[in-house]
């Protein structure tokens, strides 16, 4: 028995072939790894290196640039699948996709050409930095700076909380070049040699890749490193916001579905007063309605996945809706998955509380859910007074 989505029919063959990929990938080389990585705080890079040569370093870059070219909702069908081997690496990868999808959207001829070939390779991982210590949810509040010199930026500020930070290669920063406000931030690819880090904090979960602060000290950054137009970074940053909605949504789903899956399999295998615990009516409606509501939240994420692609009017709003109701679920998911463990759901070894631990943070990334519950009431009853 399975938690599995059944609507895999209606996919067309070659996104069958992409979601069995996937799903074969995390159960063959990150699903038996995943409790220790988080154990040890290793981050992976030779598994994600194997991932790449399926494809999955540059899942929004062109077939012409050396990437696979997939939609958004292509892309959450890979990252549900993904995350059913660790929530928290396949995180880590919708980042690094987002920075390299930014790239290809966004660069010139000769940035694509320079950087996207490591980018889809995994030779040089990717960091995303928006946010900071005093800019969180107000990404427009943001106080790095860069000053221009010339042909050249020097750029002096902090960024906080990125995911892979001192390992990955390029990071794409984000920094105030003009007067307050978001008409004022530019977007800028930086090398780890340039940057300062923080120590990898100590999380509660999303063990298995780092996150450090950035500090950025007088760096020298060419123009010709410069993303896009002067004043026009924040208009790149929001554009990646709703594709980076749409993966840790997909994230969500998947890490609750594999907790779902263990809980059936811990229910059918441990018996309790001579019977079964998966005999008990109050446990199988248990486990009814967790799958319903997933399945609920699926069929809303794929539906603002297809309007981000079709460039709908209300494309951002359904991503936020997707993102919520999302987050919200698998976090509540797996947790009852790991009541219905009992006592064994608690213990590190059966991988349950992992999976509830690196699930908390999905309602935080990408814009915490209270923020999408001020996207979508914009939507429907103007901004506040």
């Amino acid at each position: 028995m399975s938690a599995a989505p059944a609507d895999l029919a209606e996919l067309t063959e070659e996104q069958r072939a992409l979601v069995e990929t996937a799903e074969a990938f995390a159960t063959e080389w990150i699903a038996p790894h995943a409790v220790e990585w988080d154990r040890d705080k290793h981050f992976p890079l030779d598994v994600l290196r194997e991932a790449a040569k399926l494809g999955m370093a540059g899942l929004y870059v062109a077939e012409e640039h050396g990437g696979t070219g997939l939609s958004r909702y292509d892309a959450v069908l890979v990252f549900e699948a993904l995350a059913t081997g660790c929530p928290s690496l396949a995180g880590y990868l919708s980042i690094h996709n987002m920075v390299a999808g930014m790239i290809d959207r966004h660069g010139t001829a000769e940035q694509r050409a320079r950087y996207l070939p490591a980018l889809c390779t995994m030779d040089e991982p990717a960091s995303y930095c928006l946010t900071e210590p005093d800019a969180g949810s107000d990404a427009a509040a943001l106080r790095t700076s860069a000053v221009r010199d010339g042909e050249h930026w020097v750029m002096d500020g902090v960024k906080q909380f990125i995911s892979g930070a001192g390992t990955s290669e390029r990071y794409l920063v984000f920094a105030r070049t003009g007067g307050p406000g978001a008409g004022g931030i530019t977007a800028f690819l930086v090398h780890r040699d340039a940057l300062e880090f923080g120590p990898n904090e100590a999380k509660m979960g999303w063990n298995a890749q780092p996150t450090r602060q950035v500090v950025l000290r007088g760096v020298r950054v060419p123009d010709t490193d410069r993303l896009g137009d002067e004043g026009g970074g924040f208009r790149i940053a929001m554009g990646g916001l709703d594709g980076g909605r749409l993966n840790i949504a997909a994230c969500s789903l998947g890490g609750a579905r594999s907790a779902l899956d263990r809980a059936i399999a811990h229910l059918a295998d441990r018996r309790a007063f001579g019977e079964p615990l998966s005999g008990r009516q109050g446990l199988r409606f248990r486990v009814a309605d967790a799958h319903t509501e997933l399945a609920a939240a699926r069929l809303l994420l794929h539906r603002a996945a297809r309007a981000a692609d079709a460039g709908e009017p209300d494309a951002t709003r359904l991503c936020a809706m997707a993102k919520r109701l999302a987050t919200d679920t698998g976090h509540e998911v797996a947790d009852a998955a790991l009541q219905l463990h009992g006592g064994y759901g608690y213990l590190a070894e059966y991988g349950i509380e992992k999976i509830v631990r690196d699930l908390r943070v999905h309602r935080i990334l990408e814009g915490t859910n209270e923020v999408m519950r001020v996207i979508v009431s914009r939507g429907l009853m103007g901004a506040e007074s």
